[in-house]
């Protein structure tokens, strides 16, 4: 649009164009041109854009003027400014034609702007468009386009009818000169034969007798109904049969409720009696679905029929899903991104992964209301053109009722359009009438072909309303009185296009008729014929048996030979590279890291845990924000020349490697990315997917995730994951925002071994974790795991470091003896118990006293979850005369583990014994806001847990 659009409509020669001109135009021409040469700024746009195309007037640059009549002599054929304004009504109607187009099945929408493209807005009669040639205005028309009337009407037609574009803030030449070719060219909408409408047709009566059926047989039953928007199904299904024709091997579709159980149905093929044994009671009977349709896997505890999702294969050469999604409506967005790009990425080479967008795309399907109003949108919309996040392009359809629950958009938005934001990314949109499905077919294959070729984001906004309330047990009258009256008054869809259809002749009235009979006897049919089940099992389900069983069964040790060669492989650099000294310097200390009487500190055991992953063939992808160098410049996995700037990762060019390594530095954000990543590992479990938040404290801002997803999805859906989550965690005196992890909210959710919660103290310990977590990957034992992480106290702390053996020998040790205080189980009448980074710090104290402690029997719980009993009782076994079980911890009492551990200790206790608490007290924040208040503290927690007398 804008002066690109007036100049492809001005394709005539110079000369051809300058002959146009008589008469005392020729003078106002030659006046604005001195303006124009002056200051192009001072002459109208339109003129402007003639100058810029066609430079000066020809007469003006002819040597010999002297047989040129004079501009006062001849007679004018038309008025400069009429062609003028001729020409910013065109440009006009391509940039608010949306305003006046016919999106809205009920409930229309005037704006207030529409006048913009109103012929007397710009001084025009329909006579004087009539005396411009079409030719002049536009060089797109037919031969029944003759003059500029013509052309408006044209116009109009293509950008105010029941669909519409808004492209004009796409800064792409080439993208918005297809997109403008395509409509202008009166290609946009799709011209389908009458078979072709006829099994449009067949689809709409099939979604819409679905739905009818499930309201008169489950009445009062939640379904979320897609009534209104029925289109939505042919659409999607239209797309699925794009991706297939271009043997597409995986479609991923991501959507709310709103129409989950038509598109279940419908387009992932879920049988019918499944859909109908999920509303249980009916009729008397108990619904049993067929043994054929029971092979859909859902988790233990399952969920309500309107959350699960599906996979469905397409002719044998496409996979459909359709992924689970809570009511958290677009939380699931991001998630379906990273299943794509899992789909996309080939991991099986060392270096980055071999991405083919070709391979899979993503399709998501919004609400109106949820588009605009929650920020996951935003966040995933801006991961759509980062290097690590894009999946070269995402299909968007706005499902969009005119509501949001019982919300007008006057109060649900600050924008015209729910669709409005996609704007600051450059996405197209088009914006259709949900009542007309060949324009909502044509904007699929608009969008899908938009998504070939640039391999960028395209935006539905499909325009409808909702028959019924928010759910079919809700009133819509009560806060909707107007609307509901003309919903009420309004055919649906189905009726509206067999109306048209019939008018054409392309059906009968009794053909019509006849195709709805069909769907509700086979639906009758279905139903009927299901059992009816007397023994309804009422007993609560269980966790499978094998998420019960011990993780000690994986054997993560390396011999040090191979870790050797891997530590020495890590300091290879390319030819000619130019690393920064002072960061090279710290990596080269890492060399002799494994030789005996040195030790390897965390960096040198997260690095030799991924190298050894990898070289077990075993993909790695690690991201989150400045996680290439590591928030607390620990990690230095990826490096910078500092002459060419290149960068150049270690682990993608070590020799032994046999899988991919991803890492990347991560946009502001937690819940996009978090739930990117999530999907990622669902759809790739063999690859480590690892997650690291800058601190600990900003996971709270991806506390849906967690709670929706990560910690239910496997109970809910038997969706397997064994990501990683690394949150750096400790009290360093940097205040409430900057020290804790909420390790308790993690705790609180812990149950049926969902997922694995660590807090491991030296770097051998991280070594045999991530190792374990990585031999989960694809297994029926998979579970996420949660890493509380040290920070810039901690991280380079020589009590954190390992020696070479501890590597080579053993495993990850969910309890783990404090080092350096010695055993003496005969004399043992405390036995203290921590995690983390307090009883490091309880290390270095009982290191620099001068006492004995032979009284004091100590424990890191390096797993919290799930909880070591087991390993605790055999201890407690071996401790005759001790009198206390003492927990420690740097974190307020109400926040950190105690509660949760407070159960499995007193549970352990033996008469006689009791169980105390050392710590901060209940608190609102999580930590003190001053430096000297903090150190204060932590000495006290410190000097009691090692004092013979101290506590509580």
């Amino acid at each position: 649009m804008g002066v690109f659009i007036v100049v492809v409509g001005l394709e005539e020669s110079t000369s051809k164009f300058w002959e146009q001109f008589f008469g005392p135009n020729m003078g106002y021409v030659e006046e604005q041109y001195e303006l124009y040469k002056q200051d192009p700024e001072a002459v109208e746009p339109s003129i402007r854009d003639i100058f810029d195309q066609y430079g000066s007037p020809e007469w003006l640059s002819k040597q010999n003027n002297s047989t040129n009549l004079t501009t006062s002599e001849v007679q004018t054929t038309f008025d400069v400014k009429k062609l003028s304004s001729a020409f910013q009504l065109v440009e006009a109607i391509r940039r608010y034609g949306h305003l006046e187009a016919d999106i809205y099945p009920v409930g229309r929408h005037k704006d207030p702007n529409s006048h913009e493209i109103d012929i007397a807005k710009y001084g025009l009669t329909e006579e004087d468009l009539k005396n411009i040639p079409a030719s002049w205005l536009w060089d797109k028309g037919s031969s029944n386009v003759v003059d500029g009337l013509d052309v408006i009407r044209t116009l109009k037609k293509y950008y105010t009818g029941t669909i519409t574009f808004e492209y004009d803030h796409v800064n792409n030449d080439d993208e918005r000169k297809w997109l403008f070719d395509l409509i202008e060219s009166g290609n946009a909408r799709l011209e389908l034969s009458s078979e072709e409408r006829k099994e449009i047709l067949k689809r709409l009566a099939d979604v819409e007798g679905f739905e009818t059926f499930l309201q008169k047989t489950f009445v009062g039953q939640k379904r979320f109904s897609i009534q209104g928007l029925e289109v939505m199904v042919p659409m999607l299904e239209k797309i699925v049969e794009f991706g297939t024709s271009d043997k597409v091997e995986d479609v991923m579709m991501g959507m709310a409720h709103r129409g989950r159980l038509s598109v279940l149905a419908h387009v992932l093929g879920k049988p019918f009696d499944k859909i109908f044994s999920e509303f249980h009671h009916a009729a008397n009977k108990e619904l049993i679905p067929s043994e054929g349709s029971r092979s859909i896997n859902y988790g233990w505890t399952g969920d309500v029929k309107y959350h699960f999702g599906a996979k469905r294969e397409v002719k044998g050469t496409t996979q459909v899903t359709l992924a689970n999604n809570p009511s958290h409506l677009e939380f699931v967005n991001p998630i379906v991104e990273g299943f794509t790009r899992a789909a996309q990425d080939e991991r099986s080479e060392r270096g980055f992964p071999k991405r083919d967008v070709n391979k899979a795309f993503c399709v998501v399907i919004h609400g109106d209301a949820a588009f605009i109003g929650e920020g996951v949108v935003a966040e995933t919309l801006n991961l759509s053109g980062l290097p690590g996040y894009s999946t070269g392009g995402t299909v968007h359809i706005i499902a969009n009722n005119l509501l949001g629950y019982t919300t007008n958009r006057e109060d649900g938005r600050s924008t015209r359009y729910a669709s409005d934001l996609a704007k600051g990314f450059e996405i197209p949109i088009i914006r259709v009438n949900a009542d007309d499905p060949i324009s909502c077919l044509s904007a699929v294959k608009i969008a899908y072909e938009y998504r070939k070729k640039f391999n960028k984001d395209f935006l539905i906004d499909l325009v409808g309303y909702r028959r019924y309330g928010h759910n079919e047990m809700d009133e819509p009258r009560t806060t909707q009185p107007k609307l509901y009256q003309e919903i009420d008054n309004h055919p649906s869809v189905t009726n509206v296009f067999a109306s048209a259809l019939e008018e054409k002749g392309h059906i009968k009235p009794e053909e019509f008729k006849q195709i709805t009979e069909d769907v509700q006897n086979k639906l009758r049919d279905i139903y009927n014929s299901m059992k009816e089940n007397d023994q309804v099992d009422s007993e609560p389900p269980f966790m499978p048996e094998v998420l019960r069983n011990g993780l000690d069964k994986f054997e993560t040790a390396v011999d040090i030979d191979t870790l050797k060669a891997l530590n020495k492989g890590l300091l290879d650099r390319p030819a000619g590279f130019s690393g920064f000294k002072k960061t090279e310097k710290i990596l080269n200390r890492r060399e002799n890291a494994l030789d005996e009487g040195n030790k390897a500190d965390w960096g040198t055991g997260e690095a030799l845990a991924y190298a050894s992953i990898l070289k077990d063939g075993i993909p790695i992808r690690i991201t989150g924000q400045d996680t290439e160098r590591g928030t607390f410049a620990h990690r230095h996995m990826v490096l910078n020349d500092t002459v060419t700037g290149e960068k150049y990762s270690p682990l993608q060019g070590l020799q032994q490697a046999n899988a991919s390594f991803e890492i990347r530095n991560s946009p502001l954000s937690e819940v996009g990315v978090l739930g990117f990543e999530y999907g990622y590992s669902i759809q790739s479990p063999e690859t480590l997917v690892i997650w690291e938040a800058q601190f600990g404290d900003f996971v709270n801002v991806a506390q849906v995730m967690f709670d929706q997803f990560i910690s239910s999805a496997r109970a809910k859906w038997d969706d397997k994951s064994n990501m990683v989550m690394l949150l750096p965690h400790g009290y360093e005196g940097q205040g409430p925002e900057h020290s804790s992890a909420r390790l308790e909210r993690f705790l609180q959710m812990s149950a049926e071994n969902n997922w694995i919660v660590a807090y491991p103290t030296s770097s051998a310990q991280l070594f045999h974790l991530l190792r374990r977590q990585a031999r989960l990957g694809g297994r029926d034992e998979a579970r996420p795991l949660i890493v509380m992480t040290p920070k810039s106290s901690m991280i380079r702390n020589e009590r954190m470091a390992s020696a070479a053996e501890e590597f080579s020998e053993g495993k990850f040790e969910a309890l783990k003896n404090q080092p350096n205080l010695k055993v003496s189980n005969k004399n043992a009448k405390r036995l203290l118990i921590g995690s983390g980074k307090i009883m490091v710090e309880i290390d270095e104290a009982i290191e620099n006293a001068d006492q004995d402690f032979s009284w004091l029997r100590a424990l890191r719980l390096e797993q919290i979850y799930p909880f070591p009993k087991k390993a605790l009782e055999e201890i407690l076994n071996k401790l005759p005369n001790l009198e206390e079980i003492v927990w420690v911890q740097e974190e307020p009492k109400n926040m950190g583990a105690w509660d949760f551990v407070d159960v499995f200790l007193r549970e352990s206790l033996k008469e006689g014994q009791k169980l105390r608490y050392i710590g901060r007290p209940d608190r609102s924040a999580p930590a003190v806001g001053l430096p000297n208040v903090h150190k204060y503290e932590q000495s006290q927690i410190i000097q009691q847990a090692i004092s013979i007398e101290g506590g509580n």
